[in-house]
């Protein structure tokens, strides 16, 4: 598969991402809760109301499921000497909310697992997990290119095009994502002034105190 100079050449829609992983220890349970009102205080209050009723929610996902959402997400976007996997970023976690923020999305992607799975029964005899690396993206190149796909995996097709979008916009809304694809954000302009060739062109010039005062970033 394509790494991520093509993955960054795409446009990732976005997505809310209030989510707030649940896995400390129970002594940083008050620093936990103390971060996640941070991240809400400029929330309104039926943002948070909204937030707090969803990650109130039974998880979606089984085991089983998640553990391939997992594998998955790390085919998409594996760790390189850039920067680390979706499962670093905490995709998995991310897709496991947004299926409960968004329900239009269990049904595809529970369908989508199960096919998945009775696909990598059919070729491999055993589940998608437990699979060996070299199969797994072996079924993956199976589904992963549209426009080269087999219609008899149409429905393959269809779960990994959502499947991708979920991961890429988990990743590239983390702070790993972030510093991945290199966005420095809103950062103040460095300048030194006009060049010095069409000051002379201009035959005009800085003063000396002008030079001493003003800000230099040579």
């Amino acid at each position: 598969m394509d790494r991520r100079k093509s993955i960054k050449a795409l446009v990732v829609g976005t997505v809310a991402t209030g989510v707030v992983v649940q896995a400390c220890k129970s002594s940083d349970d008050k620093k936990v809760a103390a971060d996640a009102e941070a991240l809400l205080a400029d929330r309104m209050q039926e943002e948070k109301d909204h937030l707090k009723k969803v990650e109130a929610e039974p998880e979606f996902f089984t085991a089983h499921e998640l553990a391939t959402v997992t594998v998955l997400s790390d085919i998409i976007v594996p760790k390189d000497a850039v920067s680390g996997s979706a499962t670093e970023a905490k995709v998995p976690e991310f897709i496991a909310f947004i299926v409960k923020d968004m329900p239009e999305h269990q049904t595809p992607m529970r369908g989508g697992l199960r096919w998945l799975d009775m696909q990598c029964f059919k070729q491999f005899d055993k589940a998608f997990v437990d699979c060996t690396a070299a199969e797994q993206i072996k079924m993956v190149d199976q589904i992963a290119y549209p426009e080269k796909a087999d219609p008899k995996n149409k429905q393959g097709v269809t779960f990994f095009n959502l499947m991708r979008d979920l991961t890429l916009t988990g990743f590239y809304t983390s702070e790993i994502g972030v510093k991945d694809l290199g966005y420095a954000g809103n950062v103040p302009n460095k300048w030194n002034g006009v060049p010095a060739e069409v000051l002379k062109e201009k035959g005009l010039a800085y003063t000396d105190k002008e030079n001493k005062e003003c800000v230099s970033y040579s």
